[in-house]
């Protein structure tokens, strides 16, 4: 019975806490990621090294909430170094807990510009869904400006080029 009373008491402190804390102004979503092209000599392992940018590729990002249902979606393309900068307008978490970007949201390849390198890859997920990560980096707008953007970052990701030839194809082990 004691138990009972201490979680009783423990919620209703709780509810009073929450119903007394003023809203926070939610922030919007970013998500970054660079798109390479990857070495023939790296082809089926997880290396860049060598590997080239890829300007105007399209990525895309998927957000599902806790029913596993797409709640955001959206293609973005790469500037000429390869960066992909997608503020995700509209993003809206419902649950904060379970709809957050960590939790809900990836990154995928879509479509390579290049003819010479335009075949999917899985590195670091591209091909199935790269998770997204915490950056740690918060944007601010300039004077006068209540702007707040939270980061969060995927990949990098790679297409692989389709002209390598068997001798220089790494074997993946």
């Amino acid at each position: 019975m004691a138990y009972m009373i201490r979680s009783f008491l423990l919620l209703s402190t709780l509810f009073l806490i929450l119903a007394i804390t003023p809203n926070i102004e939610a922030k919007d979503v970013v998500v970054e990621a660079m798109v390479y092209c990857q070495s023939c000599d790296h082809i089926g392992t997880w290396s860049l090294s060598e590997a080239k940018p890829v300007a105007s590729a399209k990525v895309s990002v998927t957000c599902k909430n806790y029913k596993a249902q797409v709640f955001y979606y959206k293609v973005f393309d790469t500037d000429k170094n390869g960066y992909m900068y997608a503020q995700l307008e509209g993003f809206k978490m419902k649950n904060y807990i379970l709809d957050h970007p960590l939790h809900s949201c990836y990154v995928k390849l879509v479509w390579s510009p290049l003819e010479t390198c335009g075949l999917l890859s899985n590195v670091n997920y591209g091909l199935t869904g790269a998770p997204l990560r915490y950056e740690n980096k918060l944007l601010r707008g300039g004077a006068g400006s209540n702007y707040e953007a939270v980061v969060y970052a995927a990949g990098p990701l790679a297409f692989r080029p389709s002209h390598c030839s068997q001798g220089n194809v790494t074997s993946q082990h």
